[in-house]
């Protein structure tokens, strides 16, 4: 299958424009290696290639995911993630431990870690909360990638009122990480649960206010009305 990776990579290139490229680059503050493709593009060019891959094992569509992340291009990231997303059906408790090292290893920006996180791994959480505990410990890692990916594997799972506690918990150990995406990540992990629980994100806001950082606390009060997010941002006197 080495042929048919090449062939994604030759159309994704002949798929790319400078003009592309340069905007997409604006959108990150780390070093990112792109080919310039639009994300319809890279969508339809993923969909297209998984026809001829579907009926592959499992292990056999990971494998190709795997050799897409380890280009560290872009849009090769997203096409991963598109294809580890759609055999969520025959996930299996095993596949965490693919995904974690995914997070760990291939993971450079915040646009593959979302995409990652957001379908494939907040799925496999739906399908086996228990691996909850898991996500837990990734809120104390040394990289900055993995304590994003706690937050945001929850942005999905959260809408539909799953974890609540369990968000909290995580919020609490992010709570005063010194990395801005980190602290965007939780924000966007509260802002979602927002969706069923606003009260509750409410007064766990007012309880931290003096000392959440206030990247964090703009993102997840900005569903909130108007009154809650004015007196959510005041600095308690004293």
């Amino acid at each position: 299958m080495v042929n048919f990776i090449e062939q994604i990579r030759q159309e994704l290139l002949e798929n790319a424009d400078e003009t592309t490229k340069q905007s997409g680059k604006r959108f990150f503050k780390e070093e990112v290696k792109l080919y310039g493709v639009k994300t319809a593009i890279v969508t339809k060019i993923s969909k297209k290639a998984f026809k001829i891959i579907k009926d592959l094992p499992k292990k056999d569509i990971f494998n190709l995911c795997e050799q897409l992340w380890k280009s560290g291009m872009l849009e090769e990231s997203f096409i991963a993630c598109n294809w580890s997303y759609e055999v969520y059906k025959q996930y299996t408790q095993d596949d965490f431990f693919v995904f974690e090292r995914w997070v760990n290893e291939y993971v450079t920006n915040w646009a593959s870690c979302d995409t990652l996180c957001n379908h494939t791994i907040g799925t496999f959480l739906e399908m086996y909360p228990s691996y909850i505990e898991k996500l837990k410990e990734w809120t104390q890692s040394k990289n900055r990638w993995v304590r994003r990916a706690s937050a945001v594997s929850l942005i999905i799972p959260t809408k539909k009122g799953l974890f609540k506690n369990d968000i909290f918990k995580i919020a609490d150990v992010l709570l005063l990480d010194t990395d801005d995406l980190v602290q965007k990540g939780y924000g966007w992990m509260l802002k979602s649960t927002c969706n069923n629980y606003e009260e509750d994100v409410y007064r766990y806001i007012l309880s931290k206010r003096e000392i959440m950082p206030r990247t964090a606390l703009r993102y997840a009060i900005e569903k909130m009305p108007k009154e809650k997010k004015l007196e959510a941002m005041k600095r308690p006197k004293g």
